[in-house]
């Protein structure tokens, strides 16, 4: 089936079709001519043979030499009758069986036959006998003397078997021609495919991305002006393609590195490019919408805030902008519409991540409103308690010395708030400078629990310690990583209450030295946890203070831990539930690379 549909098929089909039609017709025509032409040749023959019987009998009295010379004209398939009259007749033998012996009275009975005798004229006929099978063909000729004639016929069977003949090579020759003509149209046609084929082989290959391969040029004719252009349409589409991709490859690069997302959309609303910030924003908002669907794969449909927008910038062809926030982030998108000429055939959205904006402007807001209020009060207490000094509302020396002892205290409460801010400052700008030094952790640790066992004692708050004893000399900047403590045990014994217990330990931990203080005091809200190190941050929102003497925080010893541990290449995290107590847990690698200090 595969080769009648093919080219070489389809060609030698032609070709032999074509062939075979026109030696139809001309065997139709041969055979007809030729059957004719052996009925006029044996005629002419008989005719001949008639005429010349008649001459011999002109010649010759004696009827045994007549009969005779009458053997030796005629041919052997022939029979030949003189009929002078219908008593004397003379009848020359065929050698033909069963060819029927006609005598004077059929002759002369007969129409056309008769006119031999009666008129004289040579007269020839193919006729029909009841007696056989076959026809016979007579030819009359009148004898010389005008008185009889000669007749002379055979059977209709030699002419055929010589039409057979005849047939059987014109059939023969036609055979012969159409293997042939069959040899030569199949060897034609792949001549003529070969170089197709060759040709769709290669654009078999180029579809698959193979550019490299050409097809030979066999001829010089058309076909291999074909194969010519092909290879350079091979050589164009791969010096185009490798093009597309360069641009293609910039232009997913640009995508790929740009911090803001970027949304293609056709004419219809669905989505052609994005990029990795836009997927972010696409698998958020299918799973907010459908938490089957994990990624945006799975949901292909346009979002909703998109799909406004983009109706709004299709219809009204400008460019439009929102903002929407999904999933805690703020997203500010920005879309424009893309023409095709004069038509607009889709949009592009940009989308920007304004998170981190908005956060750090809250956090300034924050920062400017906690700095306010952490400096008020002090300054409110200096203004007021210095007024009371000049007013003379202190009489005696003690309540002046007490008025100048509150006012020397706030006053070292607005130092520390001070310089605490400029650490900050200098850490987050990145400014901060370690001195990192072998420190032999079982002293170091005990130093810093004696510090605060006064503390603990006071608020009977039961302080305990415990050092991994595989641990000995371990590298870090001793004065910074005793300010994490400080803060945090500090922090742990300010809110554990009487009764309780603050508990530190030091273990080794895959390469790590982690560091834990843990109490059993009140413990932080769960909705506070991630904000805990943030500057100015308290979970006790109305800021009161249980006691005036108790030492007062400024809100910024978490946030400076935090800058601590991180230089140290290190992290902090918090875990605490609420009346249960508080986990403050930090990790810093045991082996710090000292050149990088």
């Amino acid at each position: 089936m595969m080769f009648w549909r093919s080219v070489v098929g389809k060609l030698w089909f032609t070709i032999l079709l074509l062939v075979c039609f026109v030696l139809f017709i001309l065997t139709i025509l041969l055979l007809e001519f030729f059957q004719n032409y052996h009925i006029l040749e044996a005629e002419r023959h008989l005719l001949q043979t008639a005429n010349k019987i008649s001459e011999v009998e002109n010649r010759y009295e004696d009827r045994e030499l007549l009969l005779s010379t009458t053997n030796l004209i005629k041919d052997s398939a022939s029979r030949a009758v003189i009929a002078w009259n219908e008593e004397d007749t003379l009848v020359a033998e065929s050698d033909t069986e069963g060819l029927p012996v006609m005598n004077y009275d059929w002759f002369s009975s007969d129409q056309e036959l008769s006119r031999v005798l009666t008129q004289g004229e040579e007269v020839k006929k193919v006729a029909d006998l009841e007696s056989s099978d076959t026809g016979v063909m007579v030819v009359g000729a009148p004898l010389s003397n005008g008185e009889g004639a000669v007749f002379v016929y055979q059977s209709l069977d030699t002419i055929e078997e010589t039409s057979e003949q005849t047939t059987k090579i014109i059939f023969l020759g036609a055979g012969i021609a159409i293997v042939l003509t069959t040899i030569f149209a199949f060897f034609l046609s792949t001549r003529i495919t070969s170089p197709l084929i060759k040709m769709r082989e290669g654009a078999l290959e180029l579809a698959k991305g193979e550019f490299n391969n050409k097809v030979p040029i066999l001829t010089h004719d058309e076909i291999g002006e074909l194969a010519m252009a092909f290879n350079r349409m091979g050589r164009q589409l791969k010096f185009h393609i490798n093009a597309l991709n360069q641009e293609k490859e910039q232009l997913s690069g640009i995508l790929r590195s740009m911090a803001d997302g970027v949304i293609t959309i056709n004419r219809t609303g669905e989505i052609l490019v994005s990029n990795p910030p836009a997927m972010q924003y696409l698998d958020a908002y299918a799973f907010e919408n459908s938490p089957s669907a994990k990624t945006v794969e799975d949901n292909q449909h346009l979002p909703e805030p998109l799909k406004a927008l983009f109706k709004q910038v299709i219809t009204n062809e400008e460019e439009s902008m929102t903002e929407v926030t999904l999933q805690g982030r703020s997203w500010v998108i920005i879309m424009t519409p893309l023409y095709d000429k004069s038509t607009v055939r889709g949009a592009v959205a940009v989308l920007r991540d304004m998170t981190e904006e908005r956060r750090l402007n809250k956090l300034r807001k924050d920062f400017i409103a906690n700095v306010s209020h952490e400096l008020r009060t002090p300054i409110s207490m200096l203004q007021g308690y210095s007024e009371a000094i000049v007013d003379d509302i202190a009489e005696s020396k003690e309540d002046k010395n007490e008025l100048a002892q509150i006012i020397h205290e706030e006053s070292l409460r607005i130092g520390r708030l001070v310089n605490e801010l400029l650490d900050l400052a200098r850490m987050e700008a990145g400014h901060i400078h370690l001195f990192i030094e072998s420190i032999e952790i079982h002293s170091y640790m005990n130093k810093i629990i004696r510090k605060f066992q006064g503390i603990a004692d006071e608020r009977s708050v039961e302080l305990t310690m415990n050092v991994d004893n595989q641990l000995d000399w371990i590298s870090f900047d001793a004065d910074r990583i005793e300010q994490v403590f400080t803060n945090l045990i500090d922090n742990a014994i300010r809110h554990t209450n009487p009764g309780g217990s603050v508990h530190v330990t030091i273990d080794s931990l895959n390469g790590d030295w982690v560091g834990s203080v843990h109490d059993s005091g009140q413990g932080i809200a769960e909705e506070d946890l991630p904000f805990v190190f943030e500057r100015f941050y308290k979970a006790d929102k109305s800021r009161k203070r249980e006691s005036s003497k108790q030492k007062k925080g400024t809100g910024l010893g978490l946030a400076i831990a935090k800058n601590i541990v991180e230089a140290h290449k290190g992290t902090i995290s918090a875990h605490s539930k609420l009346g249960e107590g508080t986990t403050f847990t930090f990790r810093i690698p045991k082996d710090i690379d000292l050149t990088e200090y």
